[in-house]
């Protein structure tokens, strides 16, 4: 797809953005596409305006140079209206600090070598279709969650706001504050299947539109390993919160050859949709970014919704 209209979207706060970094994917653009359009977020929502104005005016393709929230941002304007033919291809640098859609599309980590296959994908035309999640009225790339994970992520996300720059350790940090602090006596969550199978006595549950999951540094973890961009929607549902448990979980989903017991967690693949109820409102997020403390979720899996430069 040489030629057209691109406009790049960069978030100059993303862990792993810089200036220089930008500049170079913006002389590079200019080079392949007819007219490119750059633009910086300054503040939450800003990413997700732009990229619904470039749709709507016809832009051939929209860069996402970013974390995952820039990239969801994006991913939810471009798909303001729906799924459609007019919607623009989805091109990715990754600039945070996990980057989780772009290494499970198999997509470079640097944003330095990540430019370089955005621009071959952008003269040969080569496109990724790709499947995507929805949360009542949001979309997600990779994940969503509610309950102990959603926690971890709203508490990040008020040391973010604070200054604190986002890191693998923070997470880490906060993560065994929170697992401590939360209640793990009395399961609060309740997952409604198609079919009519419900699991009760849930304490937290991440819904996945991929594998893997998240990353600890480089590692991978695969709460839902036999989930991908091509079928339905993963489940894991944790029913069990001693800590020893979940640590062998823990250690048991990641590495090479990953294996999800079932004895502390029910773990489900390929669904087409599902219902999450909460006895009280807990926090939700939406690709690792706090949205809101919700009692209900309703999700599902849309095939082929979105066409990504890879």
């Amino acid at each position: 797809m040489s030629g057209g209209r691109v406009l790049l979207i960069a978030n100059p706060r993303a862990t792993a953005m810089t200036a220089r970094e930008r500049n170079v994917l913006e002389r590079a653009l200019a080079g392949t596409a007819d007219d490119v359009e750059v633009a910086e977020t300054e503040n939450r929502g800003h990413a997700a305006a732009l990229a619904c104005r470039a749709m709507r005016t016809g832009a051939e393709a929209v860069v996402a140079m970013g974390g995952d929230g820039t990239i969801n941002e994006v991913v939810n304007g471009l798909l303001t209206d729906g799924v459609h033919d007019g919607v623009p291809a989805l091109g990715i640098v990754p600039a945070g600090s996990t980057n989780v859609f772009a290494r499970a599309l198999g997509l470079p980590n640097s944003p330095i070598e990540a430019t370089g296959a955005l621009l071959e994908a952008l003269r040969s035309g080569s496109r990724q279709a790709v499947s995507l999640g929805r949360v009542d009225e949001r979309w997600f790339v990779f994940a969503a969650g509610i309950g102990f994970d959603a926690a971890v992520v709203a508490a990040v996300d008020r040391r973010r706001r604070r200054g604190t720059r986002s890191t693998h350790a923070l997470y880490a940090r906060v993560g065994v504050r929170q697992f401590f602090a939360s209640d793990r006596r009395r399961p609060q969550l309740h997952v409604e299947l198609p079919g009519g199978e419900r699991i009760d006595d849930v304490y937290f549950a991440l819904v996945t539109n991929t594998d893997p999951w998240t990353f600890v540094g480089n590692r991978p973890l695969h709460p839902t390993p036999h989930t991908d961009f091509g079928n339905g929607l993963g489940l894991y549902a944790r029913r069990r919160m001693a800590a020893a448990g979940v640590l062998w979980s823990v250690a048991r989903m990641s590495g090479p050859n990953p294996r999800v017991g079932t004895r502390g967690a029910a773990v489900r693949h390929d669904l087409e949709e599902l219902t999450i109820l909460a006895d009280a409102p807990l926090p939700v997020h939406v690709d690792g970014e706090f949205v809101e403390t919700r009692e209900k979720l309703s999700l599902r899996s849309v095939a082929r919704a979105l066409a990504v430069l890879a």
